[in-house]
């Protein structure tokens, strides 16, 4: 095969198309020409090889066609089922993702914000746990699950309405000692209301309902020991578990096992996420599902809008119940 000594330039598609220059740079520029024209530059791009110098256009229109995602971790399946729905999103609308893992760290966070900001990027997608983020006001950001204020788009599930859903699930299933179970960050975050959802419900009803909450810090020892304390002539005093996400239902199924009490014959639990095995697609528990493809969409889409005057401070996407094997349907 010859090899050209150059790239080839938009002049030489113009030449190779039989078109203007001005032609050849309405397209690549997605300004409206006949269809018959844009074909014959397309085409002739792709015989010649020509790429489109997205660096060198971006200095020209102001943009560089990316933006940051951060987020604390990719090993979590949500987290990385998130990333990937952003990517995508992006990728559709000719844009490139910039990745960012912080580990849950809020100094990292910020240094994050700094440095996508340094690098003059669109937009920045951010699930945060810093509730002081320093954010650039001229820059368009969305925060996912995290509520910063009215100037800041925040995109998540119904949380309420998720944590409501659960509990009508296991009155249904005929449950009538609930409990809600929860360990998670100490900044408040949409995820919180989940807890507060389930609880309505029996509280509507003039039914007791026990909490425990926890944070991170105080890892799972507490819940192991509050279940065992609960325990009397081998029956638990509860019957129906919601937990705050399908990473501690798992935990907490175990939990349940060595005391010798069987999920769901002895106690139904239902988490929250949605989250399935890899090999199998499974669920991997009874759950309230996030519609994380959602989440990513409505994400991009609020950051890339022209006209941001009027976003919503806050949306809150419908979530749906599955069946994964921890209750009796």
């Amino acid at each position: 095969m010859k090899q050209r000594d150059s790239a080839p330039t938009m002049k030489d598609v113009a030449r190779e198309a039989g078109v203007a220059l001005g032609t050849v740079s309405k397209v690549f520029n997605d300004i409206p020409v006949g269809e018959d024209y844009r074909k014959r530059v397309e085409e002739a791009a792709r015989r010649l090889g020509y790429q489109v110098n997205s660096y060198a256009r971006g200095l020209k229109t102001n943009r560089t066609c990316s933006v940051a995602l951060i987020l604390p971790d990719i090993t979590h399946p949500f987290f990385s089922a998130l990333a990937q729905g952003v990517c995508s999103a992006l990728a559709a609308r000719g844009y490139r993702t910039i990745l960012s893992i912080t580990a849950y760290d809020p100094e990292a966070e910020q240094k994050c914000i700094q440095m996508v900001q340094q690098n003059k990027v669109d937009g920045i997608i951010g699930l945060t746990y810093n509730p002081e983020l320093d954010i650039d006001p001229r820059l368009p950001y969305v925060s996912i699950d995290r509520y910063f204020s009215p100037s800041v788009p925040c995109v998540a599930s119904d949380n309420f309405g998720g944590g409501q859903l659960a509990a009508e699930k296991l009155l249904e299933l005929g449950c009538t000692r609930p409990l809600f179970l929860r360990i998670g960050s100490r900044v408040p975050g949409e995820s919180d209301k989940r807890g507060d959802g389930f609880e309505s419900v029996f509280r509507q009803r003039g039914m007791a309902c026990a909490a425990l909450r926890l944070n991170n810090e105080e890892g799972l020892e507490p819940i192991r020991d509050f279940l065992a304390g609960h325990m009397d002539g081998g029956q638990l005093d509860f019957d129906g578990i919601f937990c705050v996400n399908d990473a501690l239902a798992v935990r907490v199924r175990d939990f349940l096992a060595e005391l010798g009490l069987e999920v769901p014959e002895d106690v139904q639990l239902i988490g929250f996420d949605g989250l399935r095995h890899f090999a199998t697609g499974d669920f991997y528990c009874s759950t309230i599902v996030q519609p994380v493809g959602r989440l990513a969409e409505t994400g991009v889409d609020m950051l890339l809008r022209e006209d941001r005057s009027n976003l919503p401070s806050l949306v809150c996407l419908p979530v749906t119940y599955a069946s994964g094997g921890t209750t009796k349907e």
